[in-house]
């Protein structure tokens, strides 16, 4: 799915095909965000000004490529959750296997929105340092990125709570929906923060 062109990939998220949906569109702006970010860094390293930050750049450069990557591959791992998803609600709900399949096939559909938040979050994480450290010329592309990373965010928790709400492990439901607002609300937060300061500095001349 992620080596679809552009072009397709909105077309069939544009149809009636049920993938790529919310969570593989998050995943793939989540991507963009991580993009923007390894930008920003690249704009950067090399440069006299920055030479101090240069080992921490890179680092941060190494991240957001392997970010951008694991977003990239969630694409995937949402439509291949679907999957099996799909199958099971069209089972016999009076199947003596219908209960269990339902439970482990919506427990793996929350799975890679899971992992798409804590990825956003990560990428929130690292503009923030870089909108701090980065190029002048490249701080409204943290401030671009973060925001992305902040839509991916709720992209990410309202699919994971679509698949929680159905099951039947309440207990574990509720877990997870609870590390999954924790995470959303202090990094949207932040997220907003971020982007704020970013603006304030640019209306004040500082990043001239």
């Amino acid at each position: 799915m992620h080596k679809k062109t552009l072009e397709e990939f909105a077309e069939l998220s544009a149809s009636s095909a049920p993938i790529p949906g919310g969570g593989g569109v998050s995943a793939a702006v989540g991507a963009l965000a991580a993009s923007l970010a390894e930008m920003v860094t690249n704009l950067t390293i090399g440069k006299k000004k920055y030479m101090a930050y240069t080992v921490e750049l890179n680092d941060i450069r190494s991240e957001l490529q392997i970010l951008r990557n694991n977003l990239l591959e969630c694409i995937d791992k949402d439509a291949e959750a679907f999957e099996p998803l799909a199958k099971a609600y069209k089972m016999d709900k009076n199947d003596p296997d219908y209960a269990s399949v339902m439970e482990e096939c919506l427990r793996k559909a929350a799975d890679s929105p899971y992992l798409i938040l804590k990825y956003a979050a990560r990428i929130i994480d690292l503009d923030e340092r870089l909108s701090l450290i980065g190029s002048k010329i490249s701080v409204s592309d943290a401030a671009t990125s973060v925001m992305l990373a902040n839509g991916v965010l709720y992209g990410a928790y309202i699919n994971i709570i679509v698949n929680t709400s159905l099951m039947k492990d309440k207990g574990y439901a509720s877990r997870l929906e609870n590390e999954a607002k924790e995470l959303l609300d202090e990094y949207s937060h932040k997220a907003i923060q971020i982007f704020n300061d970013i603006k304030e500095r640019l209306n004040d001349g500082q990043t001239a």
